[in-house]
């Protein structure tokens, strides 16, 4: 199961009822932020969720409304008495933007570790969880994430038997382990089925459509996608500054099929993002305008 948070969904400036950009995803006791938007703590704390156990922060790009609640976190993260490594993954120049802005938090009890992404493409594997990181097209690099949770097959008790392998050895091989019986061994493979349906969880802001995303939300779970402006007159805007409208989220998603779509990042000029929702649904009918602490618990399938 993977929980999921959209804590801000405003673009460019907050406001008294909308804060800036910043997602937050929990599995299994790890913690992953994607950007951090002024009031990103504000929002983790109505949400009820602390800053202490992130594991992993991620930035799609360093405008200030992406990266400027950072010093604040950082700070925060280091009064609660974390001692753990920080894992910070963005485009290149991420240490070098992250150093600026400790100017004002110099001092913390953790170290900070950098992933500075080059390639178009790039996998991050933490276990069965790997987030990916992938371009597309703002006015500065700018990446999308997906955060794809992997699932083993089925545990095949027919062919361990006839293996002849005992009960206490089963385990090792769900796990993923070799083992060794009688002088012969035993891989996953020979007693695991295909693997099944894992979750998938794709982000993308401050973008014009690209086939990145569609590509990566292809079949996903949620597709959290930039709606920066719904009304008609806006989209020489939306292209001059590479942003996107929300039909286009919406065409997206009808490509892509994910199995919902939410809408985020909106301009401070749009107040009622629900208002120019009708046009929207009737490309992607599974459609939601997000607003701040929208939530979502992801499971597999069948359970």
């Amino acid at each position: 199961m993977i929980d999921i948070c959209l804590l801000g969904t405003g673009g460019m400036m907050p406001l008294p009822y909308r804060y800036l950009t910043s997602m937050m995803a929990r599995y299994n006791g790890m913690s992953i932020l994607v950007d951090c938007g002024e009031a990103t703590q504000i929002a983790m704390k109505k949400k009820g969720w602390s800053a202490k156990p992130i594991d992993v922060m991620c930035f799609t790009h360093y405008h200030a409304d992406h990266i400027s609640g950072l010093p604040g976190m950082l700070l925060t993260m280091g009064n609660a008495e974390r001692t753990e490594p920080l894992l910070m993954i963005g485009p290149k120049g991420l240490q070098r933007v992250v150093s600026a802005l400790r100017v004002i938090a110099p001092e913390l009890p953790f170290e900070i570790r950098f992933h500075e992404l080059t390639q178009p493409v790039e996998s991050i594997p933490f276990g069965d969880l790997t987030i990916t990181a992938f371009k597309v097209q703002h006015n500065v690099t700018c990446y999308g994430y997906s955060l794809q949770l992997a699932r083993a097959g089925m545990f095949q008790v027919e062919k361990a038997k006839a293996l002849g392998l005992p009960v206490q050895l089963w385990n090792p091989l769900q796990k993923g382990n070799e083992v060794q019986f009688e002088g012969k061994t035993y891989t996953p493979d020979m007693v695991m089925g295909a693997p099944r349906k894992g979750i998938k969880v794709t982000y993308a802001t401050d973008t014009r459509p690209t086939a990145s995303i569609e590509e990566f939300a292809k079949d996903a779970d949620l597709l959290i996608c930039e709606g920066m402006y719904g009304e008609e007159e806006k989209f020489e805007n939306a292209k001059e500054h590479k942003h996107m409208m929300m039909r286009e989220a919406a065409r997206i998603a009808a490509k892509a099929n994910p199995k919902q779509l939410w809408l985020t990042h909106y301009s401070p000029a749009m107040p009622w993002p629900e208002d120019h929702m009708q046009p929207v649904r009737e490309i992607f009918p599974n459609t939601v305008a997000a607003k701040d602490g929208q939530s979502i618990e992801l499971g597999f399938e069948d359970e």
